[in-house]
């Protein structure tokens, strides 16, 4: 995989993630219709 480096203004790199129950979402279907904000939890479903 590629590395990308980003500076503040620039526009996300198209990506697909596979969400809850299989489905894929892509930032290209979504790109002009809403905003997206994606968040990484580290760990967030582990106890402790």
């Amino acid at each position: 995989m590629a590395t990308v480096e980003l500076k503040v203004g620039d526009p996300a790199p198209e990506f697909t993630l596979q969400g809850i129950g299989g489905k894929e979402w892509g930032l290209a279907e979504q790109r002009g219709k809403k905003n997206a904000v994606l968040l990484f939890y580290v760990l967030d479903w582990t106890p402790g």
